[in-house]
């Protein structure tokens, strides 16, 4: 077993930074959490001492340079509430412009135009229930913002035009049903992209060089996700059918970047959760020739930013044993080299654990992907398991870096992650598995695979614990009430108890989109009662350990108020609410205090 000589605090300090964005000059803006948060960051050469730009108690969500000054772009929530406010900073001085100051509105950054001089957003604060879509002067106040359209649903901006006269425009009606649109600044007119009978994703839509056409990843006409192109005609429709560029070979086509200047592009494949990314350039507009595949570690990596001249590309790259940083890749050769240092507080990188990936068999004979770590030197028979539950549910856990579950490695505790049915990154039909009156085939999916660890040989089968966030923690409590004598305890964080009281309260502008996954209000009712686990709180027999911030906008912490008070009848029950956060914890002061406090939970019950 590895030395166990850390304790959580340590492995909580381990850092990370992401998010890069390359300015004109060559210099690399990032977001890094040396202080707690993630704040705003830059550096000049790869392995430079990085110069700290914003000094708050927040999070930084995102940073973004303008295409033709030394000023940035970033955003800024309170207190994990997401309604993030827009802000301009000038990296020399220091001096921040507050763009927006709407407390109650969520704001969504849509891009710098192309000459600098305005921006884009979409924001919720006409009305809570939908986005409309806004541009404003970098010099302007909130008050001059311009309302380019009223809308009816969850928008976002996804990138100005080459001559910065029309918006890309992203339409979510439910996770996996999407639309584009473009739309005319200066009619409002909206122009719909992609008409489809079917359900289908259109995703990381940008726009091709000339303007003349678009390009996303979408699954409108396979099961994963592909490469296509829309053309354009005069009038800015749709021309003809979109035209596969990148078929993905079987996995998901998930991300593409473009630049404008040289046709160059890189585009993403989720192959069982790594990122396999490829460089190229575009010869004709449906023809990439490859330069290189990216000499980087086995990780998840995206979020990619072109330098000047496009002759690299800065990538966020995050993988079990490597923590979170920003490499540069020369764009001709795939050479790739890290440019930021975020620290791990110490920790020798040699004693984080890599995972295998296993696939399980569960009751209707499907295979269920996941990712299996055992501690080094795990004693045969006598090794605790946690089964860690991702959330979404269209969401996939993938091979990126995790200080917590390094923790418990470390401290001799295997760690089990799941796909189960309704994840994604497995073809679109497997992501449709657990829809509403399937929902439990999904828990059953979790009994499977303790099952499949019952048979390991490192494994007491006594002693595995379901641990989950936001829809994993509804999987855990679900695990917990339909599989009671299966669990040695249960750590439910941000997770839903009752899916009635959830889309009740949750945030106006998500529950349309919710409704789409677990079913209606109006329709489903009753269904939805009775796939709930507050309705069978009284099957549970492992102790429970509910943690949930008080400024959560997408679960409501009335949802661990109800199951404590419920659960705490018969099962030995821990709460830890957090006034100062939202779905998860973002203050590094707060996570050391969940996880100290899950860690004490589970020495003492486990």
């Amino acid at each position: 077993m590895s030395d166990p000589s850390y304790d959580i605090e340590r492995y909580l300090n381990v850092r990370s930074a992401h998010s890069a964005a390359f300015a004109e000059d060559g210099t690399l803006a990032f977001l890094m959490d040396t202080t707690g948060t993630p704040q705003v960051w830059s550096l000049d050469d790869p392995g430079a001492w990085p110069e700290q730009h914003t000094f708050f108690e927040e999070r930084i969500t995102f940073v973004d340079w303008s295409p033709e000054r030394r000023e940035l772009a970033f955003g800024m929530d309170e207190g994990g509430d997401e309604r993030m406010q827009l802000f301009r900073l000038n990296p020399d001085t220091g001096e921040i412009t507050e763009w927006t100051s709407m407390p109650d509105a969520k704001h969504r950054w849509g891009g710098w135009s192309n000459d600098g001089e305005r921006f884009a957003f979409a924001s919720n604060r006409r009305d809570e229930s939908v986005f409309d879509v806004y541009v404003q002067g970098r010099e302007e106040t909130e008050d001059d913002a311009e309302l380019v359209y009223e809308g009816d649903g969850w928008l976002s901006v996804a990138g100005w035009s080459p001559d910065d006269t029309r918006l890309l425009v992203h339409e979510a009606h439910a996770s996996f049903e999407h639309d584009l649109h473009v739309l005319d600044i200066e009619t409002g007119e909206l122009t719909h992209l992609t008409p489809h009978t079917s359900e289908a994703r259109f995703q990381s839509p940008e726009w091709a060089p000339d303007g003349e056409s678009v390009y996303v990843c979408t699954d409108h006409a396979s099961d994963t996700l592909r490469l296509e192109r829309i053309a354009l005609g005069g009038d800015g429709e749709a021309v003809g059918d979109l035209t596969v560029v990148e078929d993905g070979d079987g996995w998901n086509v998930d991300g593409v970047a473009i630049d404008e200047d040289t046709n160059r592009v890189v585009y993403s494949r989720n192959v069982e959760g790594y990122t396999e990314l490829t460089v190229g350039e575009f010869t004709a507009p449906e023809r990439i020739d490859v330069f290189a595949t990216p000499d980087l570690p086995k990780s998840v990596a995206g979020g990619v930013s072109f330098g000047p001249d496009a002759d690299r590309i800065a990538v966020t790259v995050t993988g079990s044993t490597v923590n979170t940083n920003t490499y540069v890749v020369d764009v001709k050769t795939g050479e790739a080299e890290r440019w930021t240092y975020a620290a791990t507080a110490g920790i020798p990188s040699e004693t984080f654990v890599e995972p295998e990936l296993v696939h399980y068999p569960t009751f209707d004979g499907r295979e269920i992907p996941a990712f299996f770590s055992t501690p080094d030197d795990a004693p045969e028979g006598d090794t605790p398991v946690i089964v860690d539950i991702h959330g979404g549910p269209e969401s996939q856990r993938r091979p990126s870096f995790n200080a917590v579950k390094q923790y418990f490695l470390n401290n001799g505790y295997a760690v089990f992650e799941p796909n189960v049915r309704g994840s994604s990154g497995y073809g679109k039909a497997y992501s449709h598995l657990d829809d509403v009156e399937q929902r439990m085939d999904s828990v059953a999916d979790i009994e499977a695979a303790v099952e499949w660890l019952h048979d390991h040989p490192v494994v007491d089968p006594e002693r595995i614990v379901a641990m989950g966030g936001s829809y994993g923690g509804f999987m855990v409590l679900s695990a917990l009430t339909e599989y009671p004598d299966l669990w040695a305890a249960g750590i439910d964080i941000v997770g839903i108890a009752s899916f009635v009281t959830f889309l009740e309260n949750t945030g106006d502008w998500r529950r349309e989109l919710r409704e789409a996954e677990y079913g209606s209000l109006e329709e489903d009712r009753e269904f939805l009662e009775s796939v709930s686990p507050i309705n069978s709180i009284g099957e549970i027999q492992a102790p429970l350990f509910v943690l949930h911030g008080a400024n959560d906008p997408r679960v409501p912490v009335g949802e661990a108020e109800q199951i404590v008070e419920e659960a705490s009848e018969h099962v030995p029950t821990r709460k830890l609410i957090f006034e100062d956060e939202g779905h998860g914890f973002s203050k590094l002061s707060n996570r050391i205090e969940a996880y100290r406090a899950i860690v004490e939970f589970l020495n003492e019950h486990v």
